[in-house]
């Protein structure tokens, strides 16, 4: 413990060192320059010249300007003593290009608007190092990390963390080959210590779980089920051909000594993000309304069969969410490409749907919902193991539970009428909402929560009406008798293929019920709880729901009502949408396994639910109004920002990207498109070269026949080339 009090200790002494000399070093710079201001007259319009600029706050730039802005190759100082040397494109950090920290650390190699972002190599300032491949300053594909300590990573990594294949070696020569998952051991892997013994088999969470065997130098090995619950290990000795006998050895000792010197060295943290020193040049964003998106033909929404309003989960409006911000900086993949100027927004007035109040015709029925969630959810169970008997599943696997307003032995006394709740297969949604990271209080707060439901305006087409929860986080939708069935059908089937593949797209189930009210009426109400797939901090810009068909698939909406509510449709859609290679191959491979998944349910009817974030629209005044993105000046508008709390995360956190997944906040290029006026029915337009940067979203739902859905889906997503 006193040694690595030492070496931090001589760490922190020797950042403090660095910075005041770096320091020191910036302010002799400017002090002894006499150079031209930035607001001084600039060349004509397209000409690159060299310039040397001490700008307002005090920073200093040397190198190619053009038309008001860093453009070619320069070096940028700041006060605090950070520097970059390398390219720029219309004054944004691209292409390559080098970091510099004050605390001596650095980063080499290529840059996406102050992102590091491609290939490239940090080196801390501690001894630290990884040179391989980054996405939006994470480490994301194949790279080498050597740590402080004398550990070394060799492999796949994921949004900041071991992901995938790799080799961890241990400064003791313990090592491990094989796979990992959020930076720990995980799948199938091997582990050999430095006397020869060695572990091969199913790991979890970084111990081993499942079958493995353990093997001796000498040939014998203990085979079985492990565990660290001594209730659930269960093993057989085998001995080698020159063993004697059975020695005293107790398999648990592999948890509490063997691995003890196994742990995963967190590694150097950056002081900052270079994107976070991106400096805002007067003039950046001017444009005018190309990019806004056309509709192309008037028609109607039809579909029909299981679930066929589902898409309407894509229609929450943000509502008076606190900040217009981006989590993370923004991401621009311009390169030598077009950029678009930002569509225009209509921003709604109010949150969508009617809140549900006393008088509301559906009060007692949301209250009705509310005391069988909370008892179905709050009530005692066992603890819950991922495997599931087939008996769990039996469409006969359900829970009828009375409600009398004056209460009972297991239900509350409640101002409601006399109802009955039922529950099908209770156990099988409950480990889904598990499988799913549902913590159960947070689950009940949502829908039974002091905030009431809201109801959407209107019915779905299929008769079904949608709740909204105040949070926006699940979606409750009223479904018939014969949709209850085919979900029944298909559950075995869902449970594997979600316990599978975590980044499975298909739509998220949580619960399965029915309310049947007394009286004269005898009327039974079933609905299904799903996820909300657009609850995000950011700003839902655009949606569409998608099916690769062109009868009936734009908005009735005129477009003077279209906002960012408005779920737009396959003949709405003018982009292609472009994802990093890693990214493609994931998405197309789950794209047919989720399609697979339907077809052998017999689900011949689904769709893509697509909703993106522009990433460089302002963000709101104080008075919650959004400045225009039109040809209004945008030279005193404010540049998009964080909400504190995103940035104190970035700032304590460099990896808080880290709920980045494949559908779920994904970065990526979408390309403007544009149909030909005498073929109004064409599904893919043709690419015109402008690209936005978003942040994507996406969740495949039961609706579309699969080969033209597939068809379509890879046409209008490609590789980011």
């Amino acid at each position: 413990m006193s040694k690595k009090l030492g070496f931090r200790k001589a760490l922190e002494t020797k950042v403090k060192k660095s910075q005041v000399a770096a320091k020191k070093k910036a302010i002799s710079i400017f002090t002894a320059m006499s150079v031209a201001h930035v607001d001084e007259e600039e060349a004509g319009s397209g000409e690159v010249r060299h310039v040397e600029k001490v700008l307002p706050r005090g920073d200093f730039y040397i190198g190619e300007w053009c038309d008001g802005l860093p453009h070619g190759n320069g070096k940028y100082l700041w006060t605090d003593g950070c520097m970059y040397v390398g390219g720029w494109f219309k004054g944004k950090i691209m292409g390559k290009g080098k970091f510099c920290w004050p605390s001596g650390a650095t980063y080499e190699g290529e840059f996406k608007s102050g992102f590091m972002d491609g290939q490239g190599t940090f080196t801390g300032f501690s001894g630290d190092s990884y040179k391989g491949s980054w996405v939006m300053n994470l480490k994301h594909g194949q790279g080498i990390k050597n740590y402080f300590n004398g550990d070394y990573y060799e492999g796949e990594w994921r949004t900041g963390f071991q992901e995938g294949e790799g080799r961890y070696q241990w400064t003791n020569g313990i090592h491990y080959d094989g796979q990992w998952k959020n930076g720990l051991m995980n799948g199938n892997g091997r582990m050999e210590w430095s006397d020869g013994n060695s572990y091969g088999g199913c790991w979890e969470d970084g111990f081993p779980k499942g079958n493995g065997t353990f093997r001796w130098p000498d040939g014998s090995s203990y085979v079985g089920v492990w565990s660290k619950d001594v209730k659930e290990m269960n093993g057989t000795y085998n001995p080698s051909d020159s063993s004697t006998e059975k020695p005293d050895w107790d398999p648990q000792v592999v948890f509490s000594e063997y691995l003890k010197e196994c742990k995963i060295c967190p590694g150097e943290k950056m002081s900052i993000l270079p994107s976070k020193k991106m400096p805002h040049w007067p003039g950046m964003g001017k444009g005018n309304d190309q990019g806004r998106p056309r509709r192309m033909s008037d028609g109607k929404l039809n579909c029909h069969s299981f679930s066929s309003d589902m898409h309407d989960v894509s229609a929450i409006s943000e509502g008076d969410s606190k900040d217009d911000d981006d989590g993370i900086e923004s991401l621009c993949l311009e390169d030598s490409t077009s950029r678009g100027s930002l569509p225009h927004f209509k921003t709604p007035t109010k949150r969508q749907g009617q809140t549900i109040s006393k008088g509301h015709k559906n009060y007692e029925l949301m209250l009705n919902l509310q005391l069988g969630i909370r008892h179905s959810v709050g009530r005692p169970g066992p603890v819950i193991s991922l495997d599931l008997k087939s008996s769990a599943f039996d469409p006969k696997e359900k829970v009828w539970t009375k409600f009398p307003p004056e209460g009972s032995k297991h239900t509350p006394p409640h101002q409601s009428s006399d109802f009955r709740w039922k529950d099908y297969c209770p156990l099988v949604f409950r480990t889904l909402r598990k499988l799913f990271d549902v913590d159960a209080a947070d689950y009940m707060i949502s829908i039974c929560g002091d905030d009431a439901l809201r109801e959407l305006s209107s019915p779905g087409k299929s008769g079904s009406f949608f709740y909204l929860t105040n949070d926006d986080k699940y979606m409750i939708k009223t479904i018939k008798k014969a949709e209850v069935k085919v979900l029944l059908r298909m559950l075995p089937a869902y449970y594997n293929h979600v316990r599978s593949f975590e980044n499975t797209l298909v739509t998220k189930f949580y619960g399965l019920h029915c309310v049947k009210l007394t009286g004269t009426a005898q009327k039974k109400v079933r609905f299904v709880i799903m996820g909300n797939l657009l609850c995000t901090h950011y700003t839902i810009h655009r949606r569409f729901d998608l099916k690769g068909s062109s009868h009936g698939r734009t908005t009735s909406k005129p477009e003077s009502e279209i906002d960012p509510s408005t779920t737009l449709k396959d003949l709405d859609l003018n982009y292609l949408f472009r994802l990093e290679k890693t990214w493609f191959e994931e998405f197309c491979r789950q794209v047919d396994r989720d399609c697979d998944l339907l077809e052998q349910e017999r689900i011949m009817d689904y769709s893509l639910l697509v909703g993106f974030h522009f990433r460089e629209v302002p963000t709101p005044l104080a008075s919650g109004a959004v400045t225009p993105t039109g040809n209004a000046d945008h030279e005193n508008e404010e540049v998009p920002r964080l909400s504190q709390t995103g940035q104190d995360q970035l700032d304590s956190e460099p990896s808080g990207g880290s709920s980045i997944r494949l559908g779920i906040s994904m970065p990526a290029r979408i390309e403007k498109t544009v149909r030909k006026p005498e073929c109004e029915t064409q599904l893919v337009g043709e690419p015109t070269g402008v690209f936005y940067d978003v942040i994507l979203f996406f969740a495949v739902d039961p609706k579309q026949y699969s080969k033209r859905f597939r068809d379509f889906i890879f046409k209008i997503f490609v590789e980011d080339t």
